[in-house]
């Protein structure tokens, strides 16, 4: 059963698979809360695309990392962004931008969930030592068995037994 909260809190909701969570993930958050009073890190519940991670587990491994933060909530979800969004009390939704190609698809994005519910969209430009690591490329090097330590966050493990 999904909770509502209701808050005066400035909340930002980020969204995203995780799969895994990464060091640019996790510079976004921190970035993040230096704007707003609260993160809920949403794993979205996508069935039609197959995940490395299980969703229990993405939840598990980032709630692992903010446990002792009371700024930072994790949930998932399998609804519409914005409609997860209204029901967490977010006013906000936090998205990160590597590239060009990225911000059309963000921009796009943000214009749609303004326009039908409200709710502002705002960008972080990923730090520039930065710019390569993503989830897709810590797959890849997690299928071949290659050490990601250097690409997740601090206290976080993952080898390729950890693959679903």
């Amino acid at each position: 059963m999904e909770q509502q909260y209701n808050s005066t809190k400035r909340i930002a909701l980020f969204p995203g698979t995780f799969d895994p969570f990464t060091i640019g993930h996790e510079s976004l958050v921190r970035r993040g809360l230096s704007l707003v009073d609260e993160i809920v890190i949403a794993i979205g519940i996508n069935e039609a695309k197959k995940s490395f991670f299980t969703v229990d587990q993405r939840l598990r491994m980032i709630s692992g990392l903010y446990e002792k933060d009371p700024r930072v909530r994790v949930e998932s979800y399998d609804s519409l962004t914005i409609e997860f969004a209204q029901k967490t009390g977010a006013q906000y939704i936090l998205r990160g931008i590597r590239s060009v190609i990225d911000f059309e698809y963000e921009k796009t994005i943000a214009d749609m969930n303004r326009t039908i519910s409200g709710i502002e969209t705002f960008v972080l430009f990923t730090e520039p030592a930065l710019t390569h690591v993503s989830s897709s490329h810590v797959r890849e090097l997690l299928r071949y068995g290659y050490d990601v330590s250097g690409f997740i966050p601090e206290g976080m493990t993952l080898t390729k037994k950890d693959i679903v």
